[in-house]
């Protein structure tokens, strides 16, 4: 019998998942914002986020959709939709994620199916304690371009090489923006009002703009 181990941030890990338990359970679970779970061939993990987590996932996906607006770039955000490849034995339900260069190749769909179309181009993932499943290989493994990972004080930005990813400085699916920068604007948003803070974000987007 799997031995669950439970962490310290309501997450469990469960080894020896058949992927049709998986499956399963993504399916007695679609209409629920949580749990969120993650499949790597056999390993699950369950996870319901915190209100410091979703506070931090709701800043960042706000901060992503007004630094599009401010650019004019299209996009659409998915939240934490399930994706998954049976072939791979693999699926994730991301903190959050973003269509933004392959937004032409889903728009208007009301589901999107792996590999037939495209991974996110970005997923955002709240890591304020150590995860008990590292879900880089997974979204490595799925074609995710870029992801950013918020530890509760800094944002890295990693790039998707080949099999792996790499940490940059600045964004590839929305390259004005830098790992420091955004780090400082979600500090900012401890001592601001949202309103504020979200022109804040608009001004300083739009400055680098102007700069460049």
């Amino acid at each position: 019998m799997a031995t669950a181990t439970v962490t310290s941030d309501s997450r469990v890990l469960l080894p020896r998942v058949s992927w049709e338990t998986y499956e399963r359970l993504v399916d007695d679970l679609s209409n629920q914002s949580a749990p969120r779970m993650a499949f790597d061939r056999g390993t699950l993990e369950i996870r319901s986020p915190t209100p410091e987590h979703e506070d931090l996932n709701r800043l960042l996906s706000s901060l992503v959709e007004a630094a599009c607006e401010v650019l004019g770039i299209d996009y659409r955000n998915l939240g934490s939709t399930t994706f998954k490849r049976d072939d791979l034995f693999r699926g994730f339900e991301p903190d959050s994620c973003f269509y933004i260069q392959n937004i032409d190749r889903i728009r208007g769909k009301k589901r999107i199916a792996l590999p037939a179309d495209p991974p996110p181009d970005l997923v955002i993932e709240v890591d304020i304690t150590h995860p008990s499943l590292d879900k880089l290989p997974i979204y490595a493994a799925i074609g995710v371009g870029e992801v950013w990972r918020h530890n509760g004080a800094t944002l890295t930005i990693n790039r998707l090489e080949v099999d792996h990813y790499s940490a940059v400085n600045r964004s590839i699916a929305l390259p004005p923006l830098e790992s420091s920068m955004i780090t400082r604007l979600i500090d900012a948003s401890k001592s601001t009002s949202r309103p504020e803070w979200v022109q804040m974000v608009r001004r300083v987007i739009s400055e680098l703009i102007n700069r460049s």
